[in-house]
């Protein structure tokens, strides 16, 4: 494992990114099993439950997990401490562990108390760790993973205050017009703006250290989320300025063939990676890039498609980005990420020797992780085509593929769980 440059001894104690790690899965589960219950996710994205769903997931966990790790990656990549990260961190967690499901609460019962409740807990939560993390980043000199990191960050206080403006015109708080184009503009600056160049900043450092690749070339990693950062400009400049509509399909265009460029070439560098034996993480990253392609391809097609397919195609297509691609790249990340940092941090903490305590691959042995990959393949397998099933095979098909999915999401928790476990056995502790 390639770690020169790294500042270990910067880190922040394990417990502080383990924690988001640990809730992040739950928060899955409580998605997967509302979905069971009420089946008009199928018809619309913009039902109650929809929305709900669509909340519980990105920021229940997939920015649990993203928060959790920028706690971790800004001091030992960059080299920059987050300020006050005890702090910051709980502060972090509470605030998503208890606005998320606020928020999607507010949602499905359409009351304005449970959405403003939501809005002002995630604020308190999240505002203290953007500046937290945006004073690392001013800090830092390192340039290949902070200018990623920083378009992203700036990403997602952009998504922060669209959320508040479109939650307190649900909630009657004032008044705002074109809400449907507004929702839009909310939806591509969090899945592209935060999510996506997040997850390339993130790559651009993982996957060459944890997959043992060559490393990103050059002219990928000095302009390829600068291209994605304008493509979000050009679509947000259209839906607001009539006379330049022509700039949110140049925008769109943008997004798809760079989404497309950096899965090809990932793709690509993992074929070509040094350590050839079977990882199940692998498995994990190259079906999340295979599912990153399809949603690219998919994207600009969608305002051709009969209006009858409308709804339907943008359902299977934010399946296909949430969980077929964020959430796999993710489950691939964690099952590197985490056994690393419990074997770092019980070396660290009691000077074992080598042999004397659980090696990374005992920490998350490989078969657990694979049951839980094919769980998750199961599941996608099921869920990507259901809304475009007629009635009631796609109701049916919904039930089987979200009970798989609430099943991945409990082998996952348990896997990490172990970790911890493992870690505490032999004497490690987390503060």
């Amino acid at each position: 494992m390639a770690e020169s440059g790294l500042s270990y001894d910067q880190g922040p104690p394990f417990g502080a990114p383990l924690r988001y790690f640990l809730v992040a899965p739950l928060f899955i589960l409580l998605a997967a099993g509302l979905g069971t219950l009420l089946p008009d996710w199928l018809t619309t994205r913009w039902s109650p439950i929809s929305l709900a769903l669509t909340h519980l997931v990105t920021l229940g966990y997939l920015a649990m997990v993203m928060l959790g790790a920028l706690l971790q990656m800004l001091p030992v990549v960059l080299g920059t401490p987050v300020p006050a990260v005890r702090l910051v961190g709980w502060l972090g967690l509470l605030g998503l562990s208890i606005g998320t499901p606020s928020l999607a609460l507010g949602f499905l019962l359409g009351e304005p108390l449970w959405l403003y409740a939501g809005i002002w807990i995630l604020a308190a939560g999240l505002i203290p760790f953007s500046i937290a993390i945006s004073v690392s980043l001013i800090k830092t000199a390192a340039p290949l993973v902070a200018w990623p990191i920083r378009q992203a960050a700036l990403a997602l206080v952009i998504t922060l205050l669209l959320g508040i403006l479109l939650a307190g015109a649900f909630a009657s708080l004032w008044p705002v017009s074109a809400i449907t184009e507004l929702t839009a503009l909310h939806a591509a600056w969090g899945l592209i703006g935060w999510v996506l160049i997040l997850i390339i900043g993130v790559a651009y450092q993982v996957v060459p250290m944890l997959q043992i690749t060559r490393p990103y070339p050059r002219w990928l990693t000095h302009g390829l989320t600068w291209i994605l950062f304008l493509g979000l400009l050009l679509i947000s400049v259209a839906t607001q300025v009539e006379s330049m509509a022509s700039f949110g399909l140049l925008g769109t265009l943008l997004l798809s063939a760079s989404s497309i460029v950096f899965a090809s070439v990932t793709l690509r560098l993992q074929a070509g990676r040094r350590r050839k034996l079977p990882d199940t993480t692998l498995n994990f990253w190259r079906f999340g890039l295979a599912s990153l392609i399809f949603s690219a391809l998919v994207f600009p097609v969608l305002h051709w498609l009969p209006e009858d397919w409308t709804d339907a195609a943008e359902i299977s297509l934010g399946i296909a980005f949430l969980l077929g691609f964020v959430a796999s790249v993710v489950g691939g990340m964690l099952y590197k990420i985490v056994p690393f940092l419990a074997w770092f941090h019980l070396k660290t903490q009691t000077h074992a020797k080598v042999g004397s305590i659980p090696n990374m691959k005992q920490m998350i042995p490989d078969n657990l992780a694979r049951i839980h990959f094919r769980l998750h393949l199961a599941s996608l397998a099921l869920l990507l085509p259901t809304p475009l099933l007629p009635t009631p095979i796609n109701r049916y098909a919904s039930i089987a593929g979200l009970l798989l999915l609430a099943a991945s999401a409990i082998r996952q928790w348990l896997n990490l769980l172990q970790a911890k476990h493992l870690f505490l056995k032999h004497g490690g502790y987390l503060d």
